[in-house]
């Protein structure tokens, strides 16, 4: 079934009424049909005969309770108070609950109480047990005010990443653990999954401080190129009515396989390549139509370094490591960037063109031929496993790094087992049948891409990969199917060439060139003047505050004037069209409650503490960002 946000809940529930004649199913089912109509679909057939053990029966406090076989899923004394018990377990916050389990919904009744603002992500493995809850209990009333996501047991573990991308928020677990045990594969792969998307933040903190600086630099640098280099909106829908098919090459084990007929197969589509494969591609004779590269890190750039592809055009993000920028290409066209600076520059010089950012550049490359119109696209290399224990194709950068850097006692074999046992490996369903060995940060790669296959069913998506991970929407293929239909690359070539050549026209034009560089100047201008005012006023706002914490409690009562001016500085910075290009090196406040060294005993003295050292970071952020652009002279770029 489909995951979707669901609009505002309908009128109040209205209780049955005495008399009349409706049972708790049909109430039920008439709140089910109106708010999530395909999951009444689903139930409608999935009553409690379904499940041949399962009993309802009434418990010592007169509740419906439930069992299946000799297994409790509830308490037989008092299943109401048993859910509330549970439901206390959970810490304030804003993010969605995650029920593992819902039995005769007891837990999300009362999680649903206790957090009425919060949504309610529901995993029921059986369906007969959902089922089971309609007919014995009046649900009406939860059903129709809660913010709630179903996801059955039908679906794949990956799908609750599709329903936690629909929150804000770090996700919380509750479980029936008696469900959790009696479905306990399914169940715990669902964990498995929603215990890495919360790592991912985590993640994503630790990747920002340890890197943050250098895509700042990045941008800083490639800031001239987004003022020169056109934007994927450009090439938008060019394939749309041509009936030609993409041809996507990633970089996975399985890519070797199919060395000796990539000449053949390029000639039938239009190439994609991720930066990764690139070199792969060209020294077995295939000049890719387009390039990607989105990871801003130096050793990513290294997949380019000395690659000579005079004939393939770059598709990149404008915080990619500046060499990266002024290879041997084609020419270039950027997507629209995933940092608060590029964003800054792009949307009052040129903005260039969304692509989806799933982690991985292959998600951005099936992205971006969705983009151009393909009437389906054909996938190499798209493991997302280690089918054979291996990472990557053979020769890889990966590979040459690990030989490199092996030694007589950290030989080549132990970095591999390094990168295969860190990333959490577990065993999963594999595309051509029975199971390959994967892991948890691949396996978030694979839920968006079957997400994104579900939102665009027209584009049909071929994996070339039997070996990989199994991926609900990727179809398995043979390289023969894809050899199967005619090749076009001549026809390709007119297609891409004219569309270049009207973009070289439109775009490279001298009066659009003037106009660009007109909104480039007004752009950086506002964007210096905006961070020089962020850093002054920080600085200002932290001078009061620790003049403030210098003074003896005593003196310090009053502290109103403080606050006042503390407040404009939180106003001025807050409405600043620049905020988020200084926010983006801030560090997460709780690192900066950790090192605070005035006692919990004296409140006032702790928040003033805080307030200083936010102060500082926010002004040295900016401080920061202005030193970057303001030395970054950009290098010659012409887009071809």
């Amino acid at each position: 079934m489909n995951l979707r946000p669901f609009g505002p809940p309908p009128p109040p529930y209205i209780p049955q009424q005495k008399g009349r004649d409706l049972s708790y199913w049909e109430s039920n089912l008439v709140v089910i049909r109106e708010k999530y109509p395909e999951l009444g679909e689903c139930l409608e057939q999935a009553k409690t005969g379904a499940e041949a053990a399962l009993r309802v029966e009434a418990a010592a406090s007169g509740e419906p309770t439930l069992a299946m076989g000799d297994l409790r899923i509830h308490s037989k004394h008092d299943p109401r108070r048993e859910g509330k018990r549970l439901a206390e377990t959970l810490e304030d916050g804003t993010g969605p609950i995650v029920v593992l389990g819902f039995g005769l919904g007891y837990v999300a009744e009362a999680a649903g109480e206790r957090f009425p603002d919060r949504p309610l992500i529901i995993i029921e493995y059986r369906k007969g047990i959902l089922a089971a809850a309609l007919e014995s209990r009046d649900l009406g009333r939860f059903l129709s005010e809660r913010n709630l996501v179903f996801i059955l047991g039908e679906t794949r573990p990956w799908t609750v990443t599709a329903a936690l991308r629909l929150f804000e928020g770090k996700p919380v677990l509750l479980r029936n653990r008696a469900l959790a045990g009696l479905d306990a594969e399914w169940y715990g792969e669902t964990e498995r999954v929603i215990t890495t998307w919360v790592s991912k933040d985590d993640i994503n903190r630790a990747t920002l401080r340890r890197f943050g600086k250098r895509w700042v630099r990045n941008l800083a640098a490639n800031m001239t190129v987004i003022r020169d280099a056109p934007g994927i909106a450009a090439l938008a829908g060019c394939l749309s009515g041509t009936g030609i098919p993409a041809f996507l090459v990633a970089a996975g084990p399985s890519l070797d396989l199919l060395a000796p007929s990539l000449p053949d197969l390029a000639e039938r589509c239009v190439v994609a390549a991720v930066d990764t494969s690139l070199n792969f591609l060209l020294q077995r004779g295939v000049d890719p139509d387009f390039a990607l590269v989105v990871d801003p890190q130096y050793w990513n750039f290294r997949h380019l370094d000395r690659v000579d592809a005079p004939k393939t055009r770059l598709i990149a993000e404008s915080a990619v490591y500046p060499p990266a920028l002024r290879g041997p290409f084609r020419g270039a066209l950027l997507c629209g960037s995933l940092f608060p600076l590029g964003r800054f520059i792009e949307d009052r010089v040129d903005p260039k063109g969304e692509l989806g950012a799933g982690g991985s550049v292959a998600t951005t490359a099936w992205d971006f031929v969705r983009l151009l119109g393909a009437s389906a696209v054909w996938i190499a290399g798209l493991d997302l496993a280690f089918p054979g224990l291996k990472t990557h194709f053979k020769g890889a950068l990966f590979e040459t790094r690990a030989l490199a850097e092996s030694t007589r006692f950290v030989p080549v074999e132990t970095l591999s087992v390094r990168a295969l046992r860190d990333g959490r490996p577990f065993r999963a369903p594999a595309s051509g049948g029975g199971e390959v060995l994967t892991d948890r940060r691949l396996s978030l790669y694979a839920a968006w891409f079957e997400n994104r296959f579900g939102l665009s069913p027209a584009l049909r998506s071929y994996s070339l990969s039997s070996g990989g991970l199994a991926i609900p929407g990727l179809i398995p293929a043979a390289p023969e199917d894809l050899l199967a239909l005619p090749p076009r690359r001549d026809e390709i070539r007119r297609i891409l060439e004219a569309v270049f050549t009207r973009l070289e026209r439109d775009f490279g034009s001298p009066e659009q060139t003037a106009a660009r560089s007109a909104r480039y100047d007004a752009a950086r201008s506002a964007l210096l003047e905006g961070l020089e005012r962020i850093e002054t006023t920080a600085r200002e706002a932290a001078a009061v505050a620790e003049a403030a914490l210098a003074e003896t409690a005593v003196n310090r009562r009053d502290l109103q004037e403080t606050l006042n001016k503390l407040d404009t500085a939180n106003l001025i910075i807050t409405e600043s069209d620049v905020k988020d290009v200084a926010g983006f090196l801030f560090p997460p406040l709780e690192e900066l409650e950790q090192t605070l060294t005035v006692p919990d005993s004296d409140p006032a003295g702790r928040y003033l503490e805080l307030s200083a050292r936010f102060y500082h970071a926010v002004a040295e952020a900016a401080a920061y960002n202005m030193r970057e652009v303001r030395g970054a002279l950009g290098g010659p770029y012409t887009h071809g």
